[in-house]
């Protein structure tokens, strides 16, 4: 079984940053691709980063194009997306995901953290 815990959120000021964290258990990664999406309330859940646990080719989605940084440690399972010069539109719960897909970027993720909430105050 794959659990994702996902950390590192918080309160910020526009202009600022944050680095989540994304903790893999279970069985290796090397079949997954690996992602962040974000969901605000009452909005659609959408993709922001995605990388291929072996060869670490990413996918940006345009909102994060130039400011957000994804990238993983093989070694301790973790998943990492940098968010820098965030605005207040980035304001959601984050979530990583995970998936099995022949597929780049997949279309469909398997699992799912809890989320970690990010606040971007103007």
């Amino acid at each position: 079984q794959v659990q994702l815990v996902e950390s590192g959120g918080g309160l910020v000021q526009a202009g600022g940053s944050l680095r989540l964290s994304c903790a893999a258990s279970g069985p290796t990664f090397s079949k997954y691709t690996m992602a962040w999406f974000r969901q605000a309330p009452g909005k659609e859940r959408g993709l922001v980063a995605a990388i291929r646990w072996i060869g670490g080719d990413t996918y940006y989605a345009n909102s994060a194009k130039d400011r957000f940084t994804i990238s993983r440690d093989n070694a301790k399972n973790t998943v990492y997306l940098q968010m820098d010069s965030l605005k207040p539109e980035d304001t959601a719960v984050y979530y990583c995901a995970a998936a099995a897909t022949n597929n780049w970027p997949p279309k469909a993720y398997d699992y799912w953290g809890q989320g970690t909430q990010v606040t971007v105050s103007a």
